[in-house]
């Protein structure tokens, strides 16, 4: 068990990463971190926060479809590019010894903070359904789905990319592509956690509440008024987090 601030620390920061998911990404960014600092080892943490990962982007992919938002025929094809890889990143992650997956995890985490700070260039848009999926697009689906198979962090990033520059949606169509791609690949990740027992589902339960709260307020609002400060505070809590990791202190 845990205390009661250890308790309430996990709700908040579970918010916190949902709405930044549902959003842009890098929420596990905080989230896989704190678990880890909360005693558990990486792979439990790794599976631990995929039951809140579940939650969330079930709540998030609920609250687009209120809002007369999907494409669900273009997004399950999407999906299915990318389970062959979320299974096999999965099987990857349980069979990493500790330290090995919390260096990975720390330079991720530097990755994460050089892709925040680096200008984003507009693009043309095309938010078509029934557009035809390039080979790259593809491929990138796969690759992407083998990267949140295995670690998650900052998987919405490349989603991003890959949805706007890639396939041409708009922000809009990025997140609500986004966040149902998440859904269904953490289906069959989630079972593979399951299965190695890799799982605390007293924490992921707690983590979950936050998630979903985070990521029902986040796929209503854009992130605008404040968007600095939220960025200024996520990179330095990132790069804190991810100093500790690498026992840089």
């Amino acid at each position: 068990m845990i205390d009661l601030g250890s308790a309430l620390l996990l709700l908040f920061v579970g918010a916190l990463a949902g709405f930044i998911n549902v959003n842009a990404g890098g929420g596990s960014s905080i989230t896989l971190p704190v678990l880890i600092f909360l005693g558990l080892d990486s792979a439990t943490a790794n599976g631990t926060n995929r039951v809140a990962i579940f939650i969330q982007s079930a709540a998030a992919v609920h609250s687009f479809q209120k809002e007369n938002l999907k494409q669900y025929k273009t997004s399950i094809k999407l999906s299915l590019f990318t389970l062959p890889g979320a299974i096999a990143g999965s099987l990857f992650a349980v069979k990493l010894d500790d330290e090995s997956f919390q260096f990975i995890l720390g330079i991720v985490m530097i990755g994460i903070i050089i892709s925040m700070l680096a200008p984003k260039g507009k693009v043309e848009t095309d938010n078509n359904a029934d557009k035809e999926f390039s080979f790259l697009s593809i491929i990138s689906m796969l690759l992407i789905g083998f990267y949140g198979g295995f670690i998650q962090v900052g998987v919405g990033f490349l989603l991003m990319f890959s949805l706007s520059q890639l396939l041409k949606f708009d922000l809009v169509h990025v997140n609500m592509h986004k966040v149902f791609i998440v859904f269904f690949y953490t289906v069959p990740s989630m079972i593979v956690f399951v299965v190695t027992g890799n799982i605390n589902w007293f924490l992921g339960l707690i983590l979950a509440t936050g998630n979903a709260f985070g990521a029902w307020w986040g796929a209503k609002l854009s992130i605008k008024k404040g968007e600095g400060l939220i960025k200024a505070v996520l990179i330095i809590s990132i790069a804190i987090m991810a100093a500790k990791l690498l026992e840089i202190f």
